[in-house]
């Protein structure tokens, strides 16, 4: 039986963009596909996996639906971050046509990066849960009016002719993978920038949100990233997601933290990791 240290598990099939995130940020561990998102934290919290790659935002789609559900419930932390560029192509049967396709299939990210291509064919758009796996279904039905938005890699697993190749809507479509481990591994200070994830809620009161975030102004602590969403029934309560640039080590950070709790009716952090060197090769 393999060590689950040795394994990291991601979300799909193999040959999908998470499998090759796998390969290209930690080529020392074996990819262990999941049917879905609860189900790859799942055997990290249950060590079946040392780690998960889990993606969280796109640079053309945007944020990736239930992760920013999934990471507040979950006992899991954010130890690094990864960001893999996505260069889709239109898969189909050897043979296959593009002006006889009818309908096209993959993961709602893929098709949403794909618009273009889709009302320049006029064909169907089917989502389904994974772009790999979308790829497979197209081998399955042997249907050459099919076609799937996969990766290369995905297309050579199964069998499947590259009819086009970089048919993003903007070229330098990129996503960014969060790795999440069972233990909290934050990175030290000195060695580099670092990044931290948190979550929070605020009292109902006016002005909650301004003042709960005054202390990252007065500090000067970079807010990257600021996402709410409804967590209830009513419509009343909102969770946010936010991102900052620093180690809650730092002075300034903790400040930040401080003034941020004492408006917070919750507070958790996510996890403290380096920032990756694309991040810091984009904001130079």
């Amino acid at each position: 039986m393999t060590d689950y240290k040795k394994i990291i598990a991601y979300q799909g099939e193999p040959g999908a963009y998470s499998h090759q995130a796998c390969k290209a940020a930690r080529p020392d561990l074996e990819p262990l596909a999941c049917e879905t998102f609860s189900a790859a934290f799942a055997a990290v919290e249950d060590r079946r996996a040392a780690l998960a790659m889990i993606p969280i935002e796109n640079s053309l789609g945007g944020r990736v639906a239930d992760i920013h559900h999934l990471l507040p419930e979950s006992t899991l932390f954010i130890v690094d971050e990864h960001y893999q560029p996505v260069k889709h192509c239109l898969l189909g049967l050897p043979g296959a046509r593009l002006d006889e396709l009818t309908h096209i299939r993959s993961h709602p990210q893929g098709l949403a990066q794909c618009r273009a291509l889709i009302e320049e064919l006029g064909v169907k758009a089917i989502p389904v849960a994974d772009t790999a796996g979308s790829a497979r279904e197209v081998k399955e039905l042997d249907d050459p009016h099919h076609a799937s938005i996969a990766s290369a890699l995905a297309g050579e697993i199964y069998g499947l002719d590259v009819l086009r190749e970089r048919i993003e809507d903007r070229l330098g479509n990129t996503t960014r993978f969060v790795v999440l481990s069972n233990t909290r591994q934050d990175p030290d200070p000195l060695e580099g920038p670092c990044m931290t994830s948190f979550v929070f809620h605020v009292r109902s009161v006016p002005a909650a949100l301004y003042k709960a975030l005054g202390g990252f102004a007065t500090s000067g602590v970079n807010i990257t990233k600021l996402e709410s969403y409804i967590i209830d029934d009513r419509f009343q309560s909102a969770q946010f997601y936010a991102e900052i640039e620093g180690h809650p080590s730092d002075k300034l950070v903790d400040y930040a933290f401080q003034e941020l709790q004492y408006f917070c009716t919750k507070l958790k952090v996510l996890g403290t990791y380096p920032a990756n060197e694309y991040r810091r090769r984009m904001s130079s």
